[in-house]
This record gives C-alpha cells, structure tokens and sequence, in this order.
C-alpha cells in the first residue's frame, strides 16, 4: 500500500529521456538491433526528454523539510531489463530519485498502475494512455515538443478545463449544440458544480502539497487555462470553490489560442484533451493529450 495521499506518477522512458536514436533503429532494423545497440551503449548516459524538467522538479519537492504527502515516480518502460540498464544508469546519473521501475520487454506497461497504486501515466504511447483512461487512471499522452524557457525553479502545471479537470458534460453541449446553446446552458446551471474529471486527483493531490507552504513563494503553481469565456467561467470558478480547490491562475481566453499565454505562465507541463490546443502550445511548453471526453470520440 502507498502512503497516504502519496502523488505516484508512472513515466515511460521515451517520455523521461531522449530515446529518438535508440528508437530509430529499432524501428528501421528490429528488436534484436535495438537490444544490441541498447547494451553497446549502456555506459552512454542518455540526454533529458521532454518531461524531464517536469519530473526533476516534482521529486525536489520530497527534498525540504516541510511536512506533505510527497511524490513518487516510477519507471514504466517497454524496455527489457537489459536494455533497461542504460536507463537505470542514466538515472543514477542524473541524481533522480527513482528506485521502482517495471520493464516489460516490449509488452504494455500500464498494467501495472493498479499494483503501483499509481494516480498518473505520462507516456509517448498513445495506446498505453487510452488503456489506463478507461480504467480510470489520470492519464496524457507526452508530446515532442520544446520545454519552458521561463525557469523560475518553481514547479508549473496548467489544465483544460472540460474533460481534463472537469466532466465532460458542457463541452458535450457544444459539440452537439453549437456555443449559444453552451453559453445558454452554462448560465443557467452556474449554480451547480461540474463533475469531476481524470485530472481532478492529480490537481486534488498538488493542492494538498501546496497547502503545507505558505501561499507567497509557493514551489508549485497551477493554471486553468481554458476556452471558456463569460457567463461560463462562472460555473468553473464556484465548482473549483464547491470542491475547495485553490487554482493559482485562471485563464478564460474565449477561444483564443493558448501557446502564448502558456508561454508567459511558463508551463512545465499543460494537458488538454483537444489536439488544436496542443499543436498551439507544444512549440512553447512540454504538453501532454489526454485523449478522453467527447472531442475523442470517434465520429
């Protein structure tokens, strides 16, 4: 059993780090060349990926002595053990602190969530993701992409709203109805919370973390940043209140496109449910699909 309220992450290798030329020639000449080039190379510490910057700051926050529940991540790779070496040596290498790792020589990893007691799966296999959303695990497909310029030290993770945070259910009456009809229905129902959605433990579990520090100089900072704009953020704002869950920044953008305001927020990560969004802030920060809630449903 995990510890109480413990935020455990599971992150693929590819997702951790760079993996881009041991990958290319797995898919040009096959497993066998992979392993051999793998265990030639183990020695060769791998470059930071993508979430890397994200999972190096989420660990320091086990660092200080103020009382939390904390973070783990955990190693869920494709990798045999073997070829799993390299990655281990990268770690050590790095200094992180992760010790558990599942390597499953090529079959998916993510059924391994439950036995970890796993809240997160930031994975580049989009096959794994869908996999664990249906079981019910917050999960994101990581993207390629450019990190934040805007380093503070501070740790900085924006959400979508509708299907990431929240439900679905209003971003399912848009889609069907068109915005009047969205617009109409969020005013009349901004009295009643929106059900929760995938991401609505991750942002429960960083609350709690935010909550042992004081709010000025706070190492995490979250973002809503969301399409919505007036009346319907009002629905947003008092659900958020309803679950009793500070939002450090939100951002009503009323369908503008989100790359900049993520560029100046300085996310380490932001996950969306909606490609079009990602595709506008992958150039700026480390982005992650969640590919869940009507937006994904197949046509």
């Amino acid at each position: 059993m995990k510890e109480p309220e413990i935020l455990v992450i599971g992150i693929s290798s590819r997702a951790l780090f760079d993996l881009g030329q041991s990958h290319a020639i797995f898919e040009a000449e096959g497993l066998q060349a992979y392993a051999d080039y793998q265990m030639k190379n183990e020695d060769q510490h791998l470059k930071p990926g993508v979430a890397f910057p994200l999972v190096r700051k989420l660990l320091a926050l086990n660092e200080d002595e103020v009382d939390h529940p904390g973070v783990e991540v955990i190693l869920l790779s494709r990798n045999s053990a073997d070829t799993g070496l390299r990655i281990f040596n990268t770690i050590e290498h790095y200094g992180l602190n992760i010790e558990r790792a599942a390597f499953t020589g090529g079959e998916s990893p993510y059924k391994y969530m439950e036995a970890y007691d796993a809240d997160l799966l930031l994975s580049t296999n989009a096959g794994d993701v869908r996999k664990a959303l249906e079981k019910g695990y917050a999960a994101a497909t990581i993207l390629p992409g450019r990190s934040s310029d805007r380093d503070s030290g501070q740790l900085r993770i924006a959400f979508d709203g509708d299907a990431v945070i929240f439900g679905d259910e209003a971003e399912r009456v848009f889609q069907e109805s068109g915005l009047e009809a969205f617009s109409d229905s969020e005013r009349e129902a901004a009295a009643q919370p929106l059900s929760g959605g995938p991401f609505k433990p991750v942002l429960e579990a960083l609350h709690k973390i935010q909550s042992a520090y004081p709010i000025e100089g706070n190492p995490i900072r979250t973002a809503l940043v969301t399409a919505r704009s007036a009346p319907a953020h009002k629905r947003v704002v008092l659900t958020l209140r309803e679950w009793g869950i500070r939002i450090d920044e939100a951002l009503f953008l009323g369908g503008r496109s989100k790359g900049e305001f993520l560029k100046t927020f300085g996310a380490d990560i932001f996950f969306d449910d909606q490609q079009v969004h990602i595709e506008s802030a992958k150039v700026h920060v480390t982005s992650a699909h969640v590919p869940t809630g009507v937006a994904n449903e197949v046509k």
